[in-house]
C-alpha cells in the first residue's frame, strides 16, 4: 500500500453515475458497493468518498478531503475558500449548464423583481438567494426548501429559486422565469493546503489532465482514409482538423493515408464530401481521450 494517499470526494445522487463514467474514461475504475459507503478504486494512491454535492466544498475547504468534484453553485452557496482546478462540462454535446432561476406561477401578479418586496421565496440555495436580493435592494423572506419546490410556488410561497437545465420541468409546473441568479457547471476543487503539497498537487493535476482529455474526446472522433496523392490538396481543403492532419505514405505508389480528429457532429456531412474529393477506405472510430 502506498503511503501517499489523496482523498477525493465525488458527488452522490444525480451526478454520481456520470462522474464515475467520466472517471473510468480518464483511467480510474470506481466500483460502488451497496454494502459499503466507501467505493473501490483501482489506484492505491486514491481514497474515494461519495458525498452530497452540497457538502463537498465544505469538506474540501476544511481539509477532510484533499479535493473533490462539485457544482460551482455549491461552492458559492457555501462560500467555500478552495482552489479551483478546472471546470468540467460532463457532456458538451448534450448537456447545458445548470441555472438557478427565480420563478413565479404563470398567472402570478408578480412581474418584476420589485414586486417581490415583502414576499416569501422558497429555495435550496438560501445564501445565494439572499445575496441576490440584497444586491437588488429587495427585502423578502427566504426559506429553505427540502424538495418539491416547484409545487410550493402555487400554494405555499410567492416565488421559488430552482435549478433547471432545459426548463421543461418549469414549463410542466406552469412556472414563469423572472431572472437567472447563477449559471453552474461541475468543478474540480482542491484544499488550499493540499494544493501546496507537491505530491498531492501533481496527483490532482494528473486527474484533471486525464479527465479533461476524456471529456474533450466525447464530442470528437478519429477519421482515417486513403487517397491518391494527386487528390490530396483538394481533400485537405475539405478536411477540418484539430491540428494539421497526419499524412503518411502507403506501400502502393502514388497513395497516402490521412488521419485526423474532428467534431463528431460534422461527420455525417463531411464523409460524402471526402468521398467526392477522392478518399477511399474511410474509417471513423471513437476516442477515449484527447489531450492538447
Amino acid at each position: 500500500m502506498s503511503q501517499r494517499v489523496l482523498s477525493f470526494g465525488l458527488p452522490k445522487g444525480s451526478l454520481q453515475e456520470a462522474t464515475i463514467q467520466k472517471m473510468a474514461k480518464a483511467g480510474w475504475n470506481i466500483t460502488v458497493s451497496s454494502r459499503s459507503y466507501i467505493p473501490y478504486v483501482d489506484d492505491e494512491e486514491l481514497k474515494i468518498r461519495l458525498l452530497r454535492a452540497q457538502e463537498i466544498s465544505r469538506y474540501v475547504e476544511h481539509g477532510y478531503l484533499d479535493c473533490g468534484i462539485t457544482g460551482y453553485d455549491w461552492i458559492v452557496e457555501n462560500g467555500s475558500k478552495v482552489h479551483e482546478v478546472g471546470e468540467f462540462l460532463f457532456s458538451k454535446a448534450t448537456r447545458q449548464p445548470a441555472r438557478w432561476v427565480l420563478c413565479v406561477p404563470e398567472d402570478s401578479p408578480i412581474k418584476s423583481l420589485k414586486d417581490l418586496q415583502g414576499k416569501r421565496i422558497a429555495t435550496e440555495v438560501v445564501n445565494l438567494t439572499r445575496k441576490y436580493l440584497r444586491r437588488h435592494g429587495i427585502k423578502a423572506t427566504v426559506e429553505f426548501s427540502w424538495g418539491a419546490t416547484e409545487v410550493k410556488a402555487h400554494e405555499l410561497v410567492d416565488a421559488i429559486v430552482e435549478l433547471t437545465e432545459t426548463g421543461s420541468s418549469l414549463r410542466a409546473n406552469r412556472l414563469r422565469v423572472l431572472d437567472t441568479l447563477l449559471v453552474s457547471t461541475p468543478r474540480l476543487i482542491a484544499n488550499r493546503e493540499a494544493w501546496k503539497d507537491p505530491w498531492k498537487r501533481r496527483k490532482i493535476e494528473t486527474i484533471a489532465l486525464l479527465l479533461k482529455g476524456a471529456l474533450d474526446a466525447e464530442a470528437k472522433v478519429g477519421l482515417k482514409m486513403n487517397v491518391a496523392e494527386k487528390h490530396l490538396p483538394q481533400l485537405l481543403k475539405t478536411l477540418p482538423a484539430l491540428r494539421n492532419p497526419t499524412v503518411s505514405s502507403l506501400s502502393q505508389p502514388g497513395w497516402v493515408a490521412v488521419e485526423t480528429i474532428i467534431d463528431e457532429h460534422v461527420v455525417r456531412e463531411l464523409i460524402p464530401k471526402l468521398k467526392a474529393a477522392g478518399a477511399e477506405g474511410i474509417i471513423e472510430y471513437p476516442l477515449n481521450k484527447v489531450v492538447y
